[in-house]
């Protein structure tokens, strides 16, 4: 999993964040294990911890990611794909948001390579798309981008 819009462990920059143009950026996938059928992809903040519970923030959820994609393209997703709900409970790509101040959030983009394609609704989320994909992964790789506002 690489990508041209930062570096892993790098600074996401501002056109990607849900306060600047929110654009997706792009990721090229290669070397899928043997017997991939598809991809899912889940975006999060681990920094956070909603309602004072274990939940962090999820940005962004998509599965059915074609094999033959070789990808995401920056702001969009191939054919085929299903875009998942976000934790406004929307079917989008939610940028990274974490306040100004010292710190940079976390942000992992979670790639799995899934042995078959999966059968669920656009309405479904993680916990959904997770139990899903139990029993059907062949691999996995993560992309971390770190975030803060300026101001």
């Amino acid at each position: 999993m690489e990508s041209d819009a930062f570096e892993d462990g790098g600074i996401v920059p501002p056109k990607h964040g849900c306060f600047g143009e929110n654009v997706q950026p792009g990721f090229r996938f290669s070397d899928p294990p043997p017997g991939t059928a598809c991809y899912a992809l889940i975006f999060h903040d681990i920094d956070v911890a909603l309602d004072h519970g274990p939940e962090d923030g999820l940005h962004w959820v998509v599965w059915n990611i074609p094999v033959e994609a070789g990808g995401l393209p920056e702001g969009r997703v191939p054919e085929g794909t299903v875009v998942g709900r976000n934790v406004e409970g929307k079917n989008a790509y939610l940028g990274p948001g974490a306040p100004a101040g010292p710190r940079y959030n976390h942000y992992v983009f979670e790639l799995y390579a899934l042995g078959e394609r999966l059968d669920l609704p656009p309405s479904a989320s993680r916990p959904e798309l997770l139990e899903a994909m139990a029993g059907k992964v062949v691999g996995k790789a993560a992309y971390v981008g770190r975030f803060r506002r300026e101001r």
